[in-house]
C-alpha cells in the first residue's frame, strides 16, 4: 500500500453530504500545521514553506475538508493564516469547518467565549481565512461542561447562521444529551469528539446513534489516541502492528482505517505538518479491514 501512495487519493475512502455539501470521508486537521513535531500550544512554530507545501499537497491528493480554529497559532504561525495564503481563492467544492467556544489570548492564555462572544469569535475565523461566511461552525464544549445546557452558546450561533455568517452547525467534545439539546434549536450536521482504538462502549454507542440520526460523526485524536495533543506514542498495540503488517501499512493507517470502518457517516481529519505523512493518512482511505481484521482490533 505504502509503495504507491501516489496514485491513492481522498475519494478512495467515499464520500458524506454535511448538510449540503459533499466531502470526502478523508479530510485535514490543521491543529499541527504551525508547529514542528510538539505538543499543541508547545515548542517552536514549524517551517512556514513546508506547511503551506503540505495544504497544497492535500488539495492535489483531492482532500476537501479541511478543520482549524482561529486557536490553532504557535508564537510565529496561524493555521487560519496559512490556509488562506496557500488555498485562496477558495475551490467551489473545498468546505472549511471552524470551532468556537475556546479562545487563546496573544500571548496564548485560554480563555472560554460567553454567548455573546461567539459572533466576536466566529468574526475572527472570517478575517484569518479571507470568507464572508463560515460553511460549517462547530461549538467546542470545555471538558468541565459535559453535563452542563449547551442552549444559549447554540442558540447564538444559529442566529449567527440565520443571519448568513454560518452554512451549517456540529457541536464538538459533546454528550448525547447535548446533542439533543441543540438539534431542538437548529440543524445539527456533524459531531466532533475524541474517538479512535481503545474508545468505551459508551462512545461506540454515540457513533452508531449519531449514523442512526443523519449526523456525521468526525473523530479527532483517532491516531494520537490517549497521546491527544502531544501525538502518538512511539509504543504501538501489538493487535495495530499484526493487522498492519497483514497489509503493508503503518499502524497510523491502521488506526484510520479502523474510524472509517466504523460507519459511512464516519469523517476523518488526521492532522500532520509533514508531507509524506499526509501522503499515509489519505491513502488510508483505501484500506479495507477484514473482518478478521476487525474483531482482532476490537479484542
Amino acid at each position: 500500500m505504502t509503495s504507491s501512495l501516489e496514485m491513492i487519493d481522498a475519494s478512495a475512502a467515499g464520500t458524506w453530504t454535511l448538510g449540503d455539501l459533499t466531502v470526502n470521508r478523508i479530510g485535514f486537521g490543521s491543529m499541527r500545521l504551525t508547529q514542528d513535531g510538539a505538543a499543541f500550544g508547545k515548542g517552536d512554530s514549524g517551517d512556514r514553506n513546508r506547511a503551506l507545501e503540505v495544504l497544497h499537497r492535500a488539495l492535489e491528493l483531492g482532500v476537501n475538508h479541511i478543520d482549524t480554529a482561529a486557536f490553532y497559532f504557535s508564537p510565529l504561525r496561524s493555521a487560519n493564516e496559512l490556509i488562506n495564503s496557500a488555498l485562496a481563492p477558495y475551490a467551489d467544492d473545498l468546505v472549511i469547518t471552524t470551532k468556537v467556544g475556546p479562545g487563546r489570548d496573544p500571548s496564548g492564555v485560554w480563555t472560554w467565549a460567553t454567548p455573546e462572544q461567539l459572533r466576536g469569535q466566529v468574526e475572527e475565523n472570517l478575517r484569518q481565512l479571507g470568507r464572508d461566511h463560515m460553511d460549517v461552525v462547530n461549538l467546542r464544549i470545555a471538558r468541565s461542561h459535559g453535563s452542563r445546557p449547551v442552549a444559549e452558546h447554540f442558540g447564538a450561533l444559529a442566529e449567527l447562521r440565520e443571519a448568513g455568517l454560518i452554512r451549517h452547525l456540529g457541536i464538538s467534545h459533546t454528550s448525547p444529551e447535548q446533542l439533543t439539546e441543540a438539534r431542538a434549536i437548529a440543524p445539527v450536521v456533524c459531531v466532533q469528539n475524541a474517538y479512535g482504538l481503545g474508545s468505551s462502549a459508551q462512545d461506540d454507542a454515540f457513533v452508531r446513534s449519531c449514523g442512526e440520526q443523519g449526523i456525521a460523526f468526525v473523530p479527532f485524536y483517532a491516531i494520537a489516541g490517549e497521546g491527544r495533543e502531544a501525538g502518538s506514542s512511539d509504543i504501538q498495540d501489538k493487535d495495530v502492528l499484526t493487522v498492519a503488517h497483514r497489509h503493508g501499512a503503518t499502524p497510523a493507517q491502521v488506526r484510520v482505517a479502523w474510524t472509517l470502518h466504523q460507519g459511512p457517516h464516519v469523517l476523518a481529519i488526521p492532522g500532520t505538518g509533514n508531507p509524506d505523512h499526509l501522503a499515509e493518512n489519505v491513502a488510508a482511505g483505501a484500506l479495507r479491514l477484514s473482518a478478521e481484521d476487525l474483531a482482532l482490533l476490537s479484542s
